[in-house]
């Protein structure tokens, strides 16, 4: 199973659009999670209407009709694998820790926020993964987002794509 992960899209305000980079991944993909703070309603509708499968949550930047119509947290099994999704997980000090007491039943959690690309696993083996952004690099060096493949009941091939 084949995924692409983003988050902070913040469309129309930090892009017209997706990347076109994205939107082919989008298209190849099994599955598409998004982390929040899509912004506008039109990202959430397009993407559901392109993915063949859409998790996603809002973020603190989302308004009221996009929490109409996301969670505030998403929890979602795929190949045998737990995923959870939210936002926001807080400092970057002691997450991991923080992380394993909030999701004691998930094996990968996928958050956003910080637009900050992070891949770390805990000391229970909770994997974090945050995408970054695909159109608002903030202090990066490039715009990025997420593929990884499901198998056999694991996550694997997890890749930090930079987009142009």
């Amino acid at each position: 199973m084949r995924l692409v992960v983003m988050s902070d899209t913040h469309i129309p305000r930090r892009a017209r659009d997706l990347p076109g980079a994205l939107w082919q991944a989008v298209d190849a993909a099994d599955a598409v999670v998004h982390a929040g703070d899509w912004v506008d309603v039109a990202t959430l509708d397009a993407l559901e209407a392109r993915s063949s499968r859409l998790i996603g949550v809002y973020g603190n930047n989302d308004g009221a009709d996009l929490r109409r119509r996301l969670p505030e947290v998403a929890a979602v099994e795929l190949g045998g694998v737990r995923f959870a999704v939210v936002h926001e997980t807080g400092p970057a000090t002691g997450r991991e820790a923080r992380m394993d007491l909030a999701f004691p039943e998930t094996d990968v959690l996928v958050f956003g926020h910080s637009h900050i690309p992070w891949d770390t696993v805990s000391a229970r083996g909770l994997r974090l993964l945050n995408p970054g952004s695909p159109t608002d690099r903030r202090r990066q060096p490039r715009c990025t987002f997420l593929t990884a493949n499901v198998r056999e009941g694991g996550l694997h091939d997890v890749e930090l794509v930079s987009v142009p």
